[in-house]
């Protein structure tokens, strides 16, 4: 796997992902319900990678998606389409940033407990336009390089990882972050829009770079 496409774990768990991570160790019972989102998010992961890597193996076998040093392949014009629809949501983004909030199921997961933990972990992943659309640029690039299924696992390891980030942060520095992460996410929920807009711009930087 080329290591260009390591960064887009960051992608994966920016906005409402990280969001629910922080609201999560919060909580009551924070370590509990934080590592059953941490399960929910390597199951979806996984298993989404493992559909992405499928269909574009399926793709490539029956069309050549060309060679990454060819700027008129058909990996290529992939990746140039996937940039133009980043820059369409990063001025819709910018647009709307005045009424862009972030999702009112949020604020339940004060309350969550280890299944509701899971299950949104899960979801957030499989169901995440943002997700999706960075599982299967990496299935892609998978198939450019031609890439097994093994080669994502470092990628799948550093989307978790960074969903842990939290949850790491409490175990580590257990008062100063139980000061830090309701400001943390005070700041994230008034400001879900510029994270949109740096997330895409780091997405575009990485496609094509």
């Amino acid at each position: 796997m080329s290591l260009q496409v390591l960064p887009l774990a960051i992608t994966m768990m920016a906005g409402p992902q990280i969001m629910s991570a922080i609201i999560l160790v919060t909580t009551a019972r924070a370590v509990r319900v934080s590592l059953a989102f941490l399960l929910g998010v390597l199951i979806a992961v996984t298993v989404g990678m493992a559909i992405s890597r499928g269909v574009f193996s399926l793709v490539g076998s029956s069309v050549s998606l060309g060679k990454p040093s060819d700027n008129t392949s058909l990996g290529k014009i992939i990746q140039y389409v996937l940039v133009a629809l980043l820059v369409a949501g990063i001025l819709r983004n910018y647009v709307k940033r005045a009424t862009v909030k972030p999702p009112k199921w949020l604020g339940t997961l004060m309350n969550a407990g280890p299944r509701r933990a899971f299950k949104t972990g899960l979801l957030l992943i499989f169901l995440m336009p943002s997700d999706i659309l960075v599982m299967l640029t990496v299935g892609a690039n998978l198939e450019h390089h031609h890439a097994g299924f093994g080669s994502a696992a470092v990628f799948i390891a550093a989307t978790v990882l960074i969903a842990a980030l939290p949850l790491l942060a409490l175990l580590l520095f257990h008062r100063r972050a139980q000061g830090a992460m309701p400001a943390v996410r005070d700041w994230m929920n008034t400001h879900s829009w510029l994270i949109n807009i740096i997330c895409c711009l780091i997405f575009i930087v990485i496609i094509l770079a």
